[in-house]
């Protein structure tokens, strides 16, 4: 497969194959599963009762166009992605409301009031973390899990303080309010007035065991008021019991026996790949490269999740309760918004690599749900070959030695591309997985999980 033409190519193919990337022969593929009677494996995957562990792993802005893109390039038409071999699959709407009129849908959700949804089982408006439209705080599926005695972890390649990683752990009127010193949107929520203070603060109060991403630069802001008043956030964060780690190199050697936060750069973490930039009147057929300015400094998505899920496994061993976890792939919706197929391919791949090392420790804990799903769908659909469109497009070179054009056409070129407001792909595997399939609203999901755990809301 013409794709990565760099130093990791050996690295990502091995790792693919382990996650259970492969492609299937076109004849193989074809006749498979028309052929096979699968009614008896869909009915022993139909488990109910409580799971020790949830591990929910999602793809911001991965519409099952991200997700049929990403398969073409990667392993071909006729090929299956980690992430296509969850036995329950199913879809959910993910609207928002209106914050003035929560009685009135707003069609198209940001990650905030998607997240929220999830999160707490209450739709909200967008920019709300977790609270309701009158700015009321809602409890998350995390906080009920570590007040029930689990372990908690939170993962992401965006900042630890992006509206999805902190859905799970913090409450506050506006998604900006990510720093002590960053509360303009946030007046009722800030220490000084008597609020739980910022994003990165509410991270650290809530303290999951396991944090692991980017947003450095919030965590070095200076707390404004209460105890830890003058610090830093991560000053604070290291007296109350965390261990903070910086690079990747840090993290393979911390053990288990102290909560742990990772903060791997100043804001998101860098991009696996790089290619071609659409144009209004396309490009010629290429292929994706490593990004070569990525330092090995800064974990993988893959590493983060497989370090995180060894840590609460350990941490929970001999606990009548396990762990929660989230894993956020974050920059497929940031490279769609950007129009970069490449850069949205890449993270796309690396989050099905950590979607391959859930599904692995789940088949040895079959008593673990996983949970495979997006928060909403985005811009990017596959075209007609060669073709433009009257936004921008880009063509590459995929699996199976065609080519796929890719058209970016929601907003303006050098725009922000837009999201969209199509349901999307949710898929599971263990106890309580059967309740993700058919077409369910994103806020049952909540239900989904709480109901694995034994969670009392």
């Amino acid at each position: 497969m013409p794709a990565l033409h760099s130093r990791r190519t050996a690295v990502v193919a091995v790792a693919l194959t382990a996650a259970a990337l492969v492609a299937i022969p076109s004849a193989a593929a074809a006749g498979a599963g028309g052929r096979s009677d699968r009614t008896a494996a869909v009915r022993k995957a139909v488990v109910g009762g409580h799971a020790r562990n949830v591990i929910m792993l999602l793809g911001d802005g991965m519409g099952d166009s991200e997700i049929t893109i990403a398969r073409n390039y990667q392993v071909g038409a006729d090929g299956r992605l980690a992430l296509d071999h969850l036995p329950m699959t199913g879809e959910y709407t993910t609207y928002a409301v209106q914050k003035d009129h929560p009685e009135l849908p707003d069609y198209v959700t940001d990650s905030a009031a998607s997240g929220t949804g999830w999160a707490t089982g209450h739709k909200t408006y967008n920019g709300a973390i977790s609270v309701l439209p009158d700015g009321t705080p809602v409890p998350t599926v995390l906080e009920l899990a570590k007040r029930a005695g689990y372990r908690t972890g939170d993962v992401t390649t965006a900042e630890l303080q992006d509206a999805t990683p902190a859905v799970l752990v913090a409450h506050v009127v506006d998604r900006g309010c990510k720093g002590p010193q960053s509360m303009d949107g946030c007046a009722v929520n800030a220490k000084e007035n008597g609020g739980a203070g910022s994003i990165a603060e509410q991270l650290v109060q809530t303290g999951p065991d396991v944090m692991l991403g980017g947003g450095q630069q919030y965590f070095d802001q200076v707390v404004q008021a209460g105890r830890f008043q003058g610090r830093t956030v991560a000053q604070q964060a290291q007296a109350t019991g965390y261990q903070v780690v910086r690079t990747a190199d840090q993290l393979s050697r911390v053990t288990p026996g102290q909560k742990v936060l990772g903060t791997f750069g100043p804001n998101n973490l860098d991009l696996e790949w790089v290619g071609p930039t659409p144009t209004a009147v396309g490009t010629a057929s290429s292929t994706c490269s490593a990004n070569t300015a990525r330092t090995a400094s800064q974990p993988h998505l893959d590493d983060m999740a497989t370090k995180a899920i060894s840590l609460l496994d350990r941490e929970s061993r001999g606990s009548r309760h396990g762990f929660f976890l989230q894993i956020e792939g974050a920059s497929i919706d940031k490279q769609d918004h950007a129009a970069n197929p490449c850069g949205q391919i890449g993270e796309t791949v690396e989050f099905d690599k950590a979607v391959g090392t859930a599904m692995a420790y789940q088949r040895s804990h079959p008593d673990t749900l996983v949970i495979v799903t997006a928060d909403h769908g985005h811009t990017s659909q596959i075209v007609e070959t060669g073709t433009t469109t009257t936004g921008a497009t880009a063509t590459l070179r995929t699996h199976d030695g065609a080519d796929m054009t890719i058209s970016y056409a929601t907003a303006p070129i050098g725009s922000s591309q837009q999201h969209t407001g199509t349901e999307v792909r949710v898929a599971a595997a263990g106890p309580q997985a059967a309740n993700v399939t058919g077409v369910t609203n994103q806020t049952d999901l909540f239900f989904t999980m709480a109901r694995a755990l034994g969670l009392r809301h």
